[in-house]
C-alpha cells in the first residue's frame, strides 16, 4: 500500500533550514521513502513522543520524526533535525517541547 506524505509546516521550516543541499536533498529522499511500508521502517518512540516513528537519514546523523495515519493513508512528519542528545537543539527535545506548546499534536493511540 502506498502512503501519501503530508509534511507540517513546522517541519517543513526545519528541511528549509538545513543549509547543506546534498543533505537537504538525502532528506527528502528518504521521507519520499516513507510512502512504502512507513510502519516497517524507523523505531517507535516512547514517552512525550508515544505514537511517534523515527527514521535516520544523511549519514545517520539527521533524523526525521513521523507519525502513521493508517486510517486516511497518510505519513504525517512533524521535525526533521540532528541528534544532540544533551544539547538545546536535540530533535526529540525540540518535539517534546513543540509537542508541549501544542505546535505538535500528540498521539492518542498506544
Amino acid at each position: 500500500m502506498t502512503y501519501a506524505i503530508r509534511i507540517t509546516p513546522t517541519a517543513l521550516e526545519m528541511i528549509r533550514g538545513v543549509r547543506d543541499r546534498r543533505v537537504n536533498e538525502l532528506i527528502q529522499k528518504r521521507i519520499d521513502q516513507l510512502s512504502q511500508d512507513p510502519e516497517k521502517q524507523g523505531k517507535e518512540l516512547h514517552g512525550e513522543l508515544r505514537g511517534y516513528r523515527c527514521v535516520r537519514t544523511a549519514g545517520q546523523r539527521y533524523r526525521i520524526l513521523y507519525r502513521v495515519e493508517a486510517t486516511t493513508v497518510i505519513v504525517l512528519v512533524v521535525a526533521v533535525g540532528i541528534r544532540k542528545e544533551g544539547g538545546k537543539k536535540d530533535i526529540y527535545a525540540l518535539a517534546q517541547k513543540m509537542i508541549r506548546l501544542g505546535l505538535i499534536e500528540p498521539t492518542a493511540n498506544k
